[in-house]
């Protein structure tokens, strides 16, 4: 079994010395450097440019400059997808969102982690786990993300919060670690904000 193979089956590999897998990073990188280096005024090339780097997106995909990821097409976007400056995505283990997800500045999806033991870790091994975000989610400012994590529907992320464990739809959670601290109630969109 080929590193890439583990690393797709979720098992520990070499990420650090496999020739395949670093090339497929270099090429990534080289992409989200071009991506990020486009006009800002130029954003019909920019969003053609961003479906060349994930692997599938909906029509309406908008993400910031600067963002970074490692493989690319390990990253599924729903419809109506926008991240703010500063997305990272670690996407060796896959990266999912939903439809209508709104990603605030300086967020990080993480899906590689290394062994607690420095013997391994030191080898260069590391595993990689999928997240998966539902729909109608908004990620507040400075979010992380780790390997394994769902994130379920209809869901508000506090700013600053590090996901470690899987958050349920229809909820408002925050914190390190982060926790839900709320359902979100069916009055709410009644609301009148008076704008």
């Amino acid at each position: 079994m080929s590193e890439k193979d583990k690393m797709l089956h979720q098992k520990l590999y070499d990420a650090n010395y496999d020739q395949e897998l670093e090339r497929e990073r270099i090429r990534c990188k080289r992409l989200c450097q071009q991506y990020n280096s486009l006009p800002i005024d130029g954003i019909d090339e920019r969003h053609k440019f961003i479906k060349s780097i994930l692997g599938e997106t909906g029509k309406n995909v908008h993400i910031e400059p600067d963002f970074w990821c490692d493989y690319g097409y390990r990253i599924k976007v729903g419809e109506n997808f926008y991240a703010n400056h500063g997305l990272i995505i670690l996407d060796a283990g896959g990266v999912s969102f939903g439809h209508d997800v709104f990603i605030a500045p300086s967020c990080g999806f993480h899906t590689s982690g290394h062994p607690i033991d420095f013997e391994r870790r030191n080898q260069g091994l590391e595993y990689a786990y999928p997240i998966v975000v539902g729909d109608n989610v908004w990620i507040g400012a400075g979010v992380q993300v780790m390997p394994g994590v769902t994130i379920g529907s209809n869901v508000v992320i506090g700013g600053g919060s590090v996901v470690v464990k899987d958050i349920p739809s229809d909820s408002v959670a925050v914190g390190n670690p982060c926790r839900v601290i709320r359902k979100i109630k069916d009055d709410e969109a009644k609301k009148n904000w008076d704008i």
